[in-house]
């Protein structure tokens, strides 16, 4: 018997939905099954019909019941059918790693958030919101222009882009721009360095599109090994490899260009993630720049390191004979980046903040590198470093130290997250030097270096 209870915060045409829902959920009520008349389930219950009322409504839009004209309201019938179906249980999501949380964080992944712009940038994005209703409205599909012409001056002035705007594509993160990529190279199979950037392999196979490994040397990958690969694309990081830190020099730039306009269909995707970054010397223009606007290049670049991750906003620029086809079959998409996320950089780089929070950030993580790479060496003797001078992180070789996989474990106990440099061989993990780590400091706080540089000691240090 269904009891109400006007005392209750609840209204009562909600009691009496609820109950009846559960009798339905429960099978006290069968598929098929009339429901009392309004007026006499108002009179059981002492409530007015109208309550009643609202009532079968809620559970006619809820698929529960359903309403028969001049008959009254039924217990759905497709509803046991849908009910009695097995459910099958959701599996745990994976158990976090035992142990305790790390102090101090040097993985590559990771910024020092502390540094980002929160003021200039909220103040931006706060008189959007106010002064521009219209970017509540869809916007174009390659990314708004005002943003692209912004993007395109500043890759034209500090990377030797060669493009126009309408080359450009913005989207929320490489991954995603990637996906794109791989429905335009569909058929295709593309060389992927090794070691490398294991996302992007597993992110372009997951769209169709097969990888082959190609070992790199010291110049970074080797044009005559592509060749004998079979692929048609190629996947670089070749201002600043990852994770080695290899910069490819000019003839090795010029030997992979050679080998993409060799034949027809042929691309290179140069991926310029941490371009920014470089505290000795100015980086080598772009192979995208080497190539022109119709070579054989799609760039590719992120605002992730110079602004934060959870900022999704990337972009590429497509050589001009692709961007007909392009435009053909993503004309129904919706950009993947929030108008006034787009608008915001806009305005953030038009008044020159971006430029000046990028000086600001090489200042401070040049001298965190500085004090970092010191504060090893003066703690780890026989410690070797290896390209320190670009990007967020280096190469660092203990000799002695018990192996990587003792290293990263070791360094672990004493709060310490790193990973190892042979993580990132995907093939032939021979080839990796022995006792050497991957060390991030982007999210490292200054004041903690000491402490690191002990911890290290006592982890690896006998």
């Amino acid at each position: 018997m269904i009891e109400l209870d006007p005392a209750r915060d609840a209204p009562l045409y909600e009691q009496l939905y609820t109950a009846l829902a559960d009798e339905i959920r429960t099978g006290q009520r069968k598929p098929g099954q009339a429901l009392p008349g309004r007026r006499t389930m108002a009179a059981q219950l002492g409530v007015s019909v109208n309550t009643v009322d609202t009532a079968y409504q809620m559970l006619a839009a809820e698929g529960l019941a359903e309403a028969r004209p001049r008959s009254g309201f039924y217990v759905q019938k497709t509803y046991g059918m849908l009910h009695s179906r097995t459910v099958r249980p959701v599996p745990p999501a994976p158990a976090a790693p035992a142990g305790p949380l790390p102090r101090y964080d040097l993985s590559t992944g990771s910024v020092d958030t502390g540094l980002f712009p929160a003021r200039s940038w909220g103040r931006l994005q706060r008189d959007l919101l106010y002064q521009r209703p219209e970017l509540l409205q869809r916007g174009e599909m390659q990314g708004d222009a005002p943003l692209r012409a912004q993007i395109a001056a500043y890759l034209s002035a500090y990377r030797g882009v060669d493009c126009t705007p309408e080359q450009i594509v913005v989207g929320a993160g490489i991954e995603y721009l990637l996906g794109c990529l791989a429905h335009l190279f569909a058929g295709q199979t593309a060389a992927v360095e090794n070691p490398g950037y294991t996302r992007t392999r597993t992110v372009l196979q997951n769209n169709g599109i097969p990888c082959v490994l190609v070992d790199i040397d010291r110049d970074g990958l080797p044009a005559d090994a592509l060749e004998q690969s079979g692929a048609g694309l190629c996947y670089l990081t070749p201002s600043h490899h990852f994770p080695t830190g290899v910069t490819m020099p000019a003839p090795r730039r010029a030997q992979l260009l050679a080998w993409a306009t060799a034949r027809p269909g042929r691309y290179i995707l140069e991926d310029d993630y941490d371009s920014e970054f470089r505290y000795d010397t100015r980086p080598l223009p772009s192979l995208q720049g080497m190539a022109g606007p119709d070579g054989p290049v799609v760039y590719l670049t992120t605002f992730s390191k110079s602004l934060a991750p959870g900022i999704r906003i990337a972009c590429m620029v497509l050589p001009q004979s692709l961007l007909p086809r392009y435009r053909r079959d993503f004309a129904a998409y919706a950009n993947t980046v929030s108008r006034f996320e787009q608008q915001t950089l806009c305005e953030f780089m038009a008044g020159g903040y971006f430029a000046r929070h990028l000086a600001r950030m090489r200042l401070v993580y040049k001298r965190r590198m500085e004090t970092f790479a010191a504060a090893l060496r003066g703690a780890l003797p026989g410690v070797r470093l290896q390209r320190v001078h670009s990007g967020l992180h280096f190469l660092l070789t203990l000799p002695g130290a018990g192996g990587e996989e003792a290293m990263v474990r070791t360094a672990a106990r004493e709060g310490v997250r790193l990973r190892g440099l042979r993580e990132y061989y995907l093939a032939r993990p021979e080839l990796c030097p022995p006792d050497t780590v991957v060390a991030g400091y982007a999210a490292l706080q200054e004041e903690d270096i000491p402490a690191v540089a002990a911890a290290l000691a006592r982890a690896w240090v006998r």
